[in-house]
């Protein structure tokens, strides 16, 4: 059983993005998260044919370039540009979408967007806030780079933590419930709210709750066995079945407009 009140190391994330880049890119539950953020981007008016100009999606919390090198492909008109903490996560990004400006930045602290002020129209926030001991000090900082109504994406896990969430450095999982309260109270409107992921997401949490620590050491390892490769590829076709919003899924989703003010 996962002690909730144990304490978590800092994050290191240099060090997360050499250990495990290869396994967050074929991780079928990284690439299910990546397809709702498209999906909910394009749903809030990104991609539109109604005007000219090129839509701005900032990733704030950009990682390794996974996610903006899909916003790539389904938005390929759109300016891209990413915030990350990690300076090996910006390099690995960089070549994967060398065509997008990734600044390596630290939203737990105060600092300048430069060229970057308000710039962004649209914005996604995928699997960062959960890391955080104050997400709420993170989207302050992360809403100078905002545009007034710019449309925020926002995923993060629902559900009961596994050992190995816990080894990654998860503070806590979100009910959309808690979700929209963290929005709201931060100088956004929020216009969804929900869980996705049901059944067949839920029952991939369970394989990984049950695996427990033994997950930890086969990612170590660097190289999923036969078995491993199979159940994610056969959880990569599964995972087309889930429901997008619906009260029973362990992934949590969100929807929001900033405001343009900091409550």
């Amino acid at each position: 059983m996962t002690d909730l009140h144990a304490p978590v190391a800092p994050d290191d994330w240099d060090q997360h993005w050499l250990d495990q880049a290869d396994v967050a890119q074929r991780n079928p539950a990284q690439r299910y998260r990546r397809e709702i953020v498209c999906k909910l981007l394009r749903r809030h008016g990104c991609g539109s044919t109604s005007g000219n100009a090129a839509p701005c999606i900032l990733d704030i919390g950009s990682g390794q370039g996974d996610l903006a090198r899909d916003l790539r492909r389904t938005f390929p008109g759109s300016e891209i540009a990413g915030l990350e903490l990690s300076s090996t996560g910006i390099q690995v990004a960089s070549e994967k979408v060398p065509d997008a400006r990734f600044v390596r930045r630290n939203l737990i602290e105060p600092g300048d967007p430069g060229a970057l002020t308000g710039w962004a129209q649209f914005a996604v926030c995928a699997e960062v806030l959960e890391h955080l001991d104050d997400p709420s000090l993170f989207l302050k900082n992360a809403s100078a780079y905002l545009a007034p109504g710019c449309v925020l994406i926002v995923t993060v896990p629902g559900g009961p933590q596994s050992e190995f969430d816990r080894h990654i450095g998860h503070r806590q999982h979100f009910t959309p419930a808690k979700l929209r309260a963290l929005l709201e109270s931060s100088g956004f409107e929020v216009e969804l709210a929900t869980t996705a992921g049901f059944p067949f997401f839920n029952l991939y949490r369970l394989v990984v709750i049950s695996r427990g620590k033994r997950l930890i050491s086969d990612v170590q390892s660097g190289s999923p066995s036969l078995l491993a490769a199979g159940v994610m590829g056969a959880f990569r076709l599964l995972f087309s079945l889930n429901v997008l919003s619906s009260p029973w899924g362990w992934q949590t989703v969100a929807a929001a407009r900033w405001t343009g003010r900091s409550l």
